[in-house]
């Protein structure tokens, strides 16, 4: 088999991965444990990090509840408690939340601070995709 064509099978065993992938309806529960495998297993990752004692990140829930499933299939929502997961918090410096930290093919692209408008983030999204 040559180069060519080893690239060509990766890419196919690529792409069928892709196509089975489970897409949740609704946001999965991230914690320092499962966090790098939730943002490689899908295309475009967002993740809501929060508290519970942060009244805007209670406010944010509901938007993501109604993203995750709006964008079922193009986007997958996470759910990261900083109270419980301080490794992951600490490993990405997140200083204020909610913050959501948007990945696209396991890569960190973008980190968006504070309480944002349901169509704003849809949009911001749609770009991405």
């Amino acid at each position: 088999m040559d180069d060519l064509e080893q690239i060509r099978e990766r890419k196919r065993q690529e792409l069928a991965s892709i196509v089975n992938v489970d897409w949740p309806s609704k946001p999965l529960n991230m914690n320092d444990d499962n966090f790098n495998e939730i943002i490689n297993r899908y295309g475009v990752v967002v993740v809501d990090c929060w508290a519970p004692w942060c009244g805007p990140c209670r406010m944010m829930s509901p938007v993501i509840d109604s993203l995750a499933k709006k964008m079922e299939g193009k986007v997958a929502f996470g759910k990261l408690n900083t109270d419980e997961n301080q490794r992951t918090a600490m490993r990405f410096s997140i200083e204020a939340i909610p913050t959501l930290l948007v990945y696209k093919d396991g890569e960190l692209i973008d980190r968006w601070v504070g309480l944002r408008p349901e169509e704003e983030l849809a949009r911001q999204l749609q770009a991405l995709l």
